[in-house]
């Protein structure tokens, strides 16, 4: 039942851990990112239409087959014929020449909504001082407008026409222009989009054309034309772009099919095997060459008969401009700056060449699942495995997706954008990384201020770049626990009031903290005038045993100054100084350290059998006369120091003897041939003193208490106190059984 009962409990902890603050920001963050994705926005679709042209300008279309070829109305034809518009006359001849040179279709990217101004019939109308004569012989002439149409009967000419945005006032009722198109389907009105005003052909021209056409072009917000219309909307009527018209005539047929489905246009459809992948609106997306010279031929070579026949026979010819006066110019994906008509020739050349880019509306939703897996990927594995490895991923996801990307594009044609799903993941990494960050900088902040006056500022700074180090709740270490207490404060303090007292305290404290805060040491608690310190945890402290020793011994030393000062305060007082004498003990074992207490108050402290001895030790060490006394596993690491032993002991609350030993010295000490001299002597005396070789010990402690005075240190009880006991062993001998361990009876 407790086992079921504590597995109920770990699931909802581990679930709160899961949904953490991190985890639920970043789940908020990818849901309004998947909203921003559907909702489409502008930036959005701009960034993603950037990502295409970037793909285009890298990897232009190839020109395979030249099926077009541009007459050009360019500077030289116009310096040569005239300015524009030209008499109409001219432009039949020059589409004469073409048919007799072969030309498949001939289509113009141009309209003439006016009649030529240079007709007989407009000269004997608007030039004064004619003969009547002569004016009624042009008004008999036919029109060039009749010419040009003509001509036009005769051939095979699609005529273009313009569509605008805005409406043109005064705009002149006229029927219908012929239609050349049925639908399968949902009709497609709601989608295809709809010209307010249209530009036509004069009537008698307009009459005799194969096919008429529009040539209107709509760039986009960024002025960049990308997609080019097939069908436009004027009047409740869709009519035919000039491309998709021009294929139309030339494959002989009398309609084209669009198909079209609830969610839009499908297709267009020409002749079978003829059919053009569209957007919603009925929008081809083609895949742009960079600008060809190869496709334009001159109208003025056109006019005088000196083009190359093989540039015209066969082929659809389109007449337009590249003259910068008239305004055709646009740009593309691939060409900052090109010839409106290009851009026609660029889609029938697609067709040829099956270099139709397609978007299917699948995309979308391939898109979404990617910003939604690659976000769920971060949201989940960053809090777990950490910045590095999950930047590592996202490059390979990211590396992946854009791989895929390019390969759909340049292998299938097919326009899919992983930027958006990339940029969402990356910036989900990035909040939470900085979250993460934040946290972590607040974890070491408060790890900082709770151990910055108990630790020295190089284990915090240790402690705070990892705080796993620090596990809450408790573990067992191996660890050196050092008491330290003032001799007879209670005396010292009878010399002062209370304000005075705490400054005495916070006066010998300080510097026995730096003490053991420069040794890596861990103040546990202030008890009075009493210091608990720890080495090795949180952290690890290499030979924490030698540590904690040399800082009893520097301890010791830090007093001779705090001393000295309290001295010279006492005779300016005018009160009497009794100078500052500590007792140390130190033992090193296993310990449980980590946070004890309540979830609302805590302290790190350290708790076990071990702190309790080392409380012990400090409280013989003024039985024995000595500053320091350690234990036998301290001393065991610290063989190096001037140590002796002290005694065999049953301090209080033990029930098994423990072998006790004073630190005198640090390594140096321990290195003078008078302390080896010293130690030898004082090893063999407690030998003699085991033996009960009374006599002998006491000789022995005469000539110890002489070595100590010849080593200058400082005299320690020690002898007095084997003496008082080998007083009370003549008179109640300890037996011929004694083990040599003496039984405390205080602490």
């Amino acid at each position: 039942m407790a086992e079921g009962t504590q597995k109920e409990t770990k699931k909802p902890g581990r679930i709160r851990k899961f949904f953490s603050l991190t985890r639920l920001t970043g789940f908020l963050l990818l849901i309004g990112l998947l909203t921003i994705q559907v909702i489409d926005p502008y930036p959005v679709e701009f960034m993603r239409n950037k990502t295409f042209d970037m793909y285009q300008r890298a990897q232009p279309r190839e020109i395979v087959s030249r099926p077009v070829t541009i007459v050009d109305l360019d500077e030289e034809s116009l310096a040569e014929i005239g300015q524009w518009p030209w008499p109409r006359t001219i432009i039949a001849d020059m589409v004469a020449n073409l048919f007799r040179m072969g030309a498949g279709v001939v289509a113009f990217d141009i309209a003439f909504p006016e009649p030529d101004r240079l007709s007989p019939r407009m000269i004997a109308q608007n030039v004064s001082g004619l003969a009547p004569d002569l004016k009624a012989q042009l008004e008999k002439l036919p029109s060039n407008d009749e010419y040009l149409a003509n001509i036009i009967k005769q051939t095979r000419v699609v005529l273009g026409q313009a569509g605008f945005d805005r409406v043109i006032e005064d705009q002149v009722k006229r029927p219908p222009v012929k239609k050349s198109i049925a639908f399968r389907g949902t009709k497609p009105y709601p989608f295809v989009p709809t010209l307010p005003s249209l530009v036509r052909n004069v009537p008698v021209i307009e009459d005799a054309a194969a096919g008429h056409g529009f040539f209107s072009l709509f760039p986009e917000t960024d002025g960049i034309v990308r997609r080019v219309p097939t069908l436009f909307q004027f009047d409740h009527q869709i009519y035919t772009g000039l491309a998709i018209e021009m294929l139309r005539v030339a494959t002989g047929r009398r309609t084209i099919l669009v198909t079209s489905n609830p969610n839009g246009v499908q297709s267009v459809a020409i002749a079978k095997g003829l059919t053009l992948p569209t957007d919603e609106k009925g929008r081809v997306w083609p895949h742009f060459s960079k600008h060809d010279k190869e496709k334009y031929v001159s109208a003025r070579d056109v006019l005088s008969g000196t083009v190359d026949p093989a540039k015209v026979k066969g082929k659809l010819l389109i007449i337009g401009t590249s003259a910068v006066g008239l305004l055709d110019i646009r740009s593309t994906p691939v060409e900052g700056t090109l010839p409106g008509v290009e851009v026609h020739a660029n889609v029938l050349e697609a067709v040829f060449d099956k270099a139709f880019l397609s978007r299917p509306n699948n995309m979308n939703g391939a898109e979404f699942l990617l910003t939604l897996f690659a976000g769920l990927i971060m949201i989940i594995l960053v809090p777990t495995i950490g910045a590095k490895w999950t930047l590592i991923l996202f490059a390979v996801i990211a590396g992946g997706a854009g791989g895929t990307s390019w390969y759909l594009f340049s292998d299938q044609k097919l326009l899919f954008d992983a930027g958006f799903a990339m940029i969402s993941t990356l910036g989900i990494y990035v909040q939470l990384t900085y979250m993460g960050y934040a946290a972590e900088e607040a974890q070491k902040k408060q790890v900082r201020s709770a151990f910055s006056h108990y630790m020295s500022p190089a284990l915090v700074e240790r402690l705070a770049e990892d705080p796993s180090a620090l596990k809450l709740g408790g573990e067992n270490r191996t660890m050196t626990l050092l008491f330290c207490d003032v001799r007879g404060f209670t005396s010292i303090s009878e010399l002062f009031d209370a304000e005075g007292l705490t400054k005495l305290i916070n006066k010998f404290l300080t510097p026995l903290t730096n003490v053991i805060l420069d040794r890596q040491g861990t103040i546990d608690k202030y008890m009075g005038d009493c210091i608990m310190a720890f080495w090795n945890a949180p952290l690890d402290v290499d030979n924490h045993e030698r540590q904690g020793c040399i800082s009893a011994l520097e301890m010791i030393d830090s007093l001779v100054e705090v001393n000295n000062r309290l001295e010279i305060e006492a005779e300016e007082e005018g009160r009497p100084h009794i100078p500052l004498r500590i007792g140390i003990g130190l033992n090193t074992g296993t310990c449980c350290v980590g946070n004890m207490g309540s979830d609302q108050r805590f302290d790190y402290s350290v708790l076990g059998d071990a702190v309790n001895l080392a409380s012990r030790l400090e409280g013989q060490s003024k039985t024995y006369g000595v500053t320091i006394v350690i234990g036998e596993s301290t001393y065991k690491n610290v063989t190096d120091l001037a140590c002796i032993e002290l005694d065999l002991i049953k301090v209080k609350g033990k029930t098994e003897a423990v072998r006790i030993f004073s630190v005198l010295g640090d390594d140096k000490v321990a290195q003078k041939p008078d302390f080896i001299t010293y130690a030898k002597h004082h090893a063999d005396l407690l030998v003699q003193y085991r033996n009960q070789e009374w006599a002998k010990v006491r000789e022995m402690m005469v000539v110890a208490n002489k070595m100590i005075d010849d080593l200058k240190m400082e005299h320690h009880g020690l002898y007095d106190l084997y003496e008082e006991r080998i007083k009370e062993y003549e008179i109640a001998p300890p037996g011929d059984n004694w083990d040599g361990v003496f039984t405390a009876t205080s602490k």
